[in-house]
């Protein structure tokens, strides 16, 4: 029998080892992977003209917390708090945006904190949107500010960094919301209060030299604008409130051709991958009735898949819808709902299947949801 060599036993254990390690050492060690995550969103309440009662409150994704009146919590010493009709809410980059329709100024604070940053000054300002560190304000004021209702308004071009007007073109009467396409922005215009004339146009404005270049004929009183991933703008038309009722068109970006009306009412939509959602509570003056639409359209084929997404029946729990936002994430549906106006309103929580999932207790005419989405790292 071969004795067995202590050394020859030492050597291939080490040389086992060595192996072992220089595998290990060619296996792809694991990085980080990056994903979206939605922490919470912000929701504005218009609050009564008058009243100074705009507020802005916050749930918490992460413990489930809905925060009411959280702006005058992080800015004990801002007077007269957030200011008078809270109009819109936009968060773009570290910043969020909540423009005060007439307070006549957008509110600038920390997304994260909610501490106060700065105010742009804009007089009878209406809605916001972003391109390329400017902002893009629309206001139903004249363009040198002395009529808050003018004839024609105007969209003032604003430095994210300096909070600062930069150059202004006036537009059609009492401008509304806008998108951006490339190098040129769209407007809503909607009517001339003090004459009671009808709008109908789109205005068109070439970023590049600030200027208007067309108006594109749609219909009466035109209100809300949203733009899909196939270059489709979907601008919504308040009517006359009377024989005109409220519709939805389309123009097509790269023609400016206009498509429609797609028969469906609109007070409020948004978009979430190839769904437009609509939002409406029609009022006839004529009939004195009103009915409420919960739509989903198909932005590849312009068709209407529903008028009522949501699928359990508590739709009947909601007296004025008004406004409307999905999560980027979730896909859950927010929907708020402004009851007499007077009263607190509420937001309710859908599934993607139209189920409620829970509500809650919000500020006086709870309207616009900003989401906060944030990046984290995981390993695979």
């Amino acid at each position: 029998m071969k004795r067995i060599n202590a050394q020859n036993i030492c050597n291939a254990f080490l040389l086992m080892l060595l192996l072992l390690t220089s595998c290990r050492g060619d296996e792809p060690v694991p990085t980080p992977r990056e994903i979206t995550v939605s922490s919470g969103f912000y929701l504005l309440n218009e609050g009564n003209k008058g009243n100074n009662m705009a507020t802005l409150d916050y749930f918490d994704y992460t413990n489930n917390t809905y925060y009411l009146n959280i702006y005058a919590e992080r800015n004990p010493d801002i007077v007269k708090e957030l200011g008078d009709v809270g109009n819109d809410l936009q968060i773009y980059g570290s910043r969020l945006y909540a423009v005060i329709n007439s307070s006549n100024f957008i509110e600038v604070t920390d997304v994260k904190t909610t501490k106060h940053i700065g105010t742009i000054q804009i007089p009878s300002c209406r809605y916001i949107v972003f391109h390329k560190n400017k902002a893009y304000v629309s206001s139903y004021a004249s363009a040198d500010g002395s009529d808050l209702y003018a004839k024609h308004g105007y969209v003032a071009q604003v430095d994210t960094a300096s909070l600062q007007v930069e150059r202004i073109v006036a537009v059609g009467s009492q401008p509304e919301e806008m998108v951006i396409i490339g190098d040129k922005l769209y407007v809503a215009n909607s009517m001339c209060v003090s004459t009671g004339e009808m709008d109908r146009t789109v205005s068109v404005i070439d970023l590049n030299t600030f200027t208007e270049i067309k108006k594109i004929d749609v219909a009466a009183n035109l209100h809300r604008m949203k733009v899909d991933r196939y270059g489709y703008i979907y601008v919504s038309s308040r009517g006359d409130y009377y024989d005109g009722k409220s519709d939805l068109y389309l123009i097509n970006s790269q023609t400016d051709a206009v498509e429609g009306p797609l028969s469906i009412p609109v007070n409020n939509m948004c978009i979430s991958g190839d769904s437009l959602y609509v939002l409406s509570k029609e009022f006839n003056y004529i009939t004195g009735y009103a009915q409420s639409v919960y739509g989903i359209i198909d932005t590849r084929t312009h068709k209407i898949l529903t008028r009522n997404f949501i699928s359990d029946g508590t739709d009947l729990q909601i007296d004025m819808p008004y406004g409307i936002n999905v999560n980027p994430i979730s896909k859950e549906i927010l929907i708020t709902d402004a009851k007499d106006f007077i009263t607190p309103g509420k937001v309710y929580c859908f599934s993607p299947d139209g189920k409620k999932k829970w509500e809650k207790i919000c500020g006086e005419i709870p309207s616009n949801i900003a989401f906060v989405l944030e990046t984290e790292q995981v390993k695979d």
